[in-house]
């Protein structure tokens, strides 16, 4: 299982405030926003300053286009991970009404990088499960920057039978670096308890979508990550390893994460082609962390399309099309000694 980022390389770049984060992808974004302020705030408001506010304001446009238009693998992680990406407290916020938070496993305690509760959306009454990272420094350490412990997935699987039983759809909002690799979370069964939720969520009888909003790394996400819909936001990733983890074990220096991140294969288009997701949602233009509110909103229109294609579903044809649908992900390659066949499973 792969192991989030040092603390120290977190508090030096990963997760910085707000104010100190600018991606080295958008500098001219933020130069031409810098331009329009200064201009906004200008006493000089003849026509020919209206003019060119309004030529940048194209320009602007223009650039978001274009930056966002073609990024690379290692920037997608980049944008993923950016400290003002809309976080699963902030669509518990936006998207649903009358959240009741439920928490413990009954076991041990309760992990605060997993939430749980009971909420509705639109017409539809749901059980919320969500990776939460926290906004402030004492927030993320808290929830150890979204990496949960066993009691966290125990947590979340016992809510869900609790849905199941009352027939309530499941919606997993997947957002962390992976789960947490310390002493007391392994002595704890940190990899069976995964095993034990992607096994749980795989006959669950009640509807699940699962939506990649950010970081989907390792098993921590896939833990959270069975259900009848899999989706992500346009610029997030999912993959068995972070870049940094990645290149760690290949080339033994973390320098190396852009050709991991390039060769793992991560983006949401990337498996979309591979057909490890169903959907991807397109972000509002420059990322969703320029526009949580209308993030949201493309959220909830997905979720309730969803919920009202597999909600009258049979339970049988339900766990029927959901075992089909990762029983055939995956393709290999067989020898047969005259020739080499690719097989679906």
């Amino acid at each position: 299982m792969e192991s989030p980022p040092h603390r120290n390389d977190l508090l030096k770049g990963l997760y910085v405030t707000s104010s100190q984060q600018r991606l080295p992808l958008e500098r001219t974004i933020y130069e031409l926003e810098d331009q329009l302020a200064e201009l906004e705030r200008s006493a000089d408001q003849s026509p020919k300053t209206l003019d060119e506010i309004r030529r940048l304001r194209r320009e602007l446009v223009e650039e978001k286009k274009r930056v966002y238009s073609r990024l690379e693998p290692w920037e997608t992680v980049q944008v993923a991970r950016h400290v003002d990406r809309p976080m699963t407290s902030d669509y518990l916020e936006l998207l649903f009404d009358e959240f009741m938070e439920l928490q413990g496993d009954k076991a041990f305690g309760d992990d605060p990088a997993i939430r749980t509760g009971f909420a509705k959306l639109a017409e539809f009454k749901v059980l919320v499960i969500g990776h939460q990272k926290g906004k402030t420094l004492k927030e993320r350490n808290a929830c150890h920057f979204g990496c949960a412990h066993p009691e966290g997935y125990r947590k979340a699987m016992r809510k869900a039978r609790l849905a199941a039983k009352y027939r309530l759809p499941v919606i997993c909002l997947i957002d962390t670096p992976g789960a947490y690799p310390g002493v007391g979370a392994e002595e704890r069964g940190q990899s069976q308890v995964i095993a034990e939720s992607m096994f749980e969520m795989s006959r669950l009888p009640t509807p699940i979508v699962c939506v990649v909003i950010g970081e989907g790394g390792s098993g921590g996400a896939l833990g959270l990550g069975v259900g009848d819909r899999i989706a992500m936001l346009e610029h997030s990733y999912y993959s068995v390893i972070s870049p940094e983890g990645c290149a760690g074990i290949l080339w033994k220096s973390h320098t190396y994460a852009e050709q991991a991140a390039r060769a793992l294969r991560l983006t949401s288009r990337d498996l979309q082609q591979f057909g490890v997701i169903d959907d991807i949602l397109d972000e509002p233009l420059g990322g969703a962390h320029r526009d949580h509110r209308q993030m949201a909103s493309k959220l909830q229109m997905y979720l309730l399309k969803c919920l009202r294609e597999l909600d009258p579903m049979p339970i049988e044809e339900l766990l029927q099309a959901r075992y089909e649908k990762f029983r055939l992900m995956g393709r290999f390659l067989e020898n047969t000694g005259d020739a080499v066949l690719e097989t679906t499973p």
